[in-house]
């Protein structure tokens, strides 16, 4: 494997990262709500995808569109019905995390059981753009740099909405000071919802991302919301383009050890890579430290 082989995959692999976790910096972020369902919510949008293209004919394209609304739905409904008691109960203080945690523990349980259910715990995949793409010379799937494409695309998109917008400004507001935003007239809560509910469409569109090219089963959510925890914390909790670039650094990484060193060591250099960044940078490469 050349260096441009390992600079394509390292990429795609990190767009990918990047993706997953971008949904859940936003949630953690700004709604404070330590979402350890986040991962069950990327794989159903997938059986979603898997579903209508392998049963219906549907273009995964498709699912994709419809797959943002539903997701931001489901997960702004999660909020309002499930956390926003906490919310209330806590006044948004620091248990609010430990008691996110613990019902979102829960949800975690129920929604993999009803995904277990109905498609059983084996893997599922279907093939789509799984076509080579010659660039310099190197190939790589279509579908891969859709991926990448897709990161980037949405990380610079979300990341202008949050710097030259109003709406990005009062977001931020809540994320940096939610006791002090209402006395300039912002809605806490519903700008929390609002955030959690674009983590949610976030999520979904992983999903279905993810779906075109992995297999994937009803089980695997916890191993992409641990992923996408560490990408969030190496990049600093808040910040989408600290989060995508977190999500490269690792991919870059694992890449790096699996093409010239031994491929049984990725998960060794992840978490590595994940203790040295807290050790030298403990609010991540891009986060600040509380004054």
């Amino acid at each position: 494997m050349n260096f441009l082989d390992v600079l394509l995959a390292g990429a795609t692999l990190g767009g990918l990262y990047g993706l997953v976790a971008m949904g859940l910096t936003l949630q953690y972020g700004v709604a404070r709500i330590m979402n350890l369902s986040y991962g069950e919510f990327l794989i159903a949008p997938a059986f979603l995808a898997y579903g209508l293209v392998t049963g219906l004919g549907w273009s995964p394209l498709a699912v994709l569109l419809l797959a943002l609304p539903l997701g931001f739905a489901v997960q702004w409904g999660v909020y309002q019905l499930l956390l926003t008691p906490l919310v209330r109960r806590t006044g948004a203080g620091p248990q609010l995390e430990v008691d996110s945690i613990l019902a979102t523990f829960g949800l975690l349980f129920v929604v993999q059981g009803v995904m277990l259910v109905i498609f059983g715990g084996n893997y599922h995949s279907y093939g789509y753009l799984s076509v080579p793409v010659n660039i310099l010379g190197s190939t790589v799937a279509a579908n891969r740099l859709l991926v990448l494409v897709a990161a980037l695309v949405l990380g610079g998109g979300l990341y202008l909405l949050m710097t030259r917008t109003r709406m990005g400004t009062v977001v931020r507001a809540v994320a940096v000071a939610p006791r002090f935003a209402p006395l300039v007239g912002i809605q806490v809560r519903q700008t929390a919802a609002l955030a959690f509910g674009l983590g949610g469409a976030l999520v979904a569109c992983s999903g279905v991302l993810v779906s075109m090219f992995l297999p994937f089963s009803a089980a695997m959510g916890t191993l992409f919301a641990m992923k996408a925890l560490i990408v969030v914390i190496m990049g600093g909790v808040g910040n989408l383009m600290g989060c995508l670039v977190a999500g490269l650094l690792l991919g870059f990484a694992e890449t790096l050890v699996a093409s010239f060193v031994d491929p049984g060591l990725t998960l060794a250099v992840n978490y590595g890579l994940f203790l040295l960044v807290l050790l030298l940078r403990p609010t991540g490469l891009f986060g600040r430290a509380a004054r």
